[in-house]
């Protein structure tokens, strides 16, 4: 399997991320992550999704960090610094799961507060399913796991056609579509800084075609199962989605009316944010998070 790296030049002098590399190996692939807080802390394990990278929660880290949590930020193989597989066949949802269980698992989190958006619930709901004795509670933002029962929206089944016949998978520029704020023109680079050339940009190619959109998807019958697991999940669940996500608007409720743990919890709409609400209200989700690990 034919492996790239982005040469770490590409990642000096980001705006607003000063925080140095860490690496952990998981199935024989290098991934990256950010850790920050004491490490004694309450774990935050916040996942970003397509096609981001860990440079999304640049503005809640440091929020997190300073409120005495630790804040641990991995990059989904084939995004930011991790290692980028270049043949698309590579990337499953399966792989992708277990991978960051990998992650976890290899860091030996526990008493995890899992924050996820995007692609990063649809994986980390999955372990939560599946590891649930290693996630305390969960913050679901933008997000949903879909198991292909349901038709997916107008606005997904557009962007997943613009993904697969655009010539140029231009990463920068699709999240500045994705908010509400205008990004400054370096914000913008830095999220293109993971990806040089379109040989990059496998793993970010492959994710939409991933997501379940019929019943017999070969993610359909897992995600099946572990809606079963959350539909018996006590522990304490909360969304905070954005208002103005045409792609997981409505997604909050039916989490909240599916999963125990949600019930009685104070339920967030975040006003002013896009799909990538960690850009346009990272600073306001970031306090959502850390009042809900204080039991406020």
């Amino acid at each position: 399997m034919e492996i790239l790296r982005t040469p770490d030049e590409r990642f000096a002098k980001l705006p607003g991320w000063p925080f140095p590399p860490r690496y952990l190996e998981v199935g024989g692939l290098r991934m990256h992550y950010v850790d920050e807080g004491p490490r004694g802390a309450a774990p935050v394990l916040l996942l970003h999704g397509e096609p981001s990278w860990s440079y999304l929660y640049r503005k809640m880290i440091p929020v997190l960090a300073s409120a005495g949590l630790r804040a641990i930020a991995p990059d989904l193989i084939g995004f930011g610094r991790s290692d980028k597989p270049t043949r698309r066949e590579a990337y499953t949802y399966q792989r992708h799961v277990d991978w960051v269980r990998g992650f976890v698992l290899g860091l030996d989190l526990r008493d995890l507060t899992l924050v996820c958006q995007d692609w990063g619930g649809l994986i980390g709901l999955r372990l939560v399913a599946e590891e649930g004795d290693r996630f305390a509670r969960v913050v679901a933002a933008n997000t949903f796991l879909p198991t292909g029962d349901l038709p997916p929206g107008p606005a997904f089944l557009a962007w997943q056609k613009y993904s697969q016949e655009t010539p140029h998978f231009h990463v920068g520029g699709i999240v500045k579509g994705g908010c509400v704020k205008e990004l400054a023109p370096d914000v913008v680079a830095a999220y293109d800084a993971p990806f040089p050339d379109d040989r990059f940009t496998a793993g970010a190619r492959q994710f939409p075609l991933l997501v379940p959109t019929s019943p017999d998807d070969p993610a359909a019958a897992a995600n099946r199962a572990a809606w079963q697991r959350l539909e018996q999940f006590q522990r304490p669940f909360l969304t905070a989605f954005s208002d103005r996500d045409p792609i997981t608007r409505g997604g909050d409720k039916v989490l909240a009316g599916r999963i125990p743990g949600a019930a009685g919890q104070r339920h967030v709409t975040i006003e002013g944010g896009g799909h990538f609400l960690q850009e346009d209200c990272g600073e306001e989700l970031a306090s959502v998070v850390k009042d809900f690990v204080r039991g406020r």
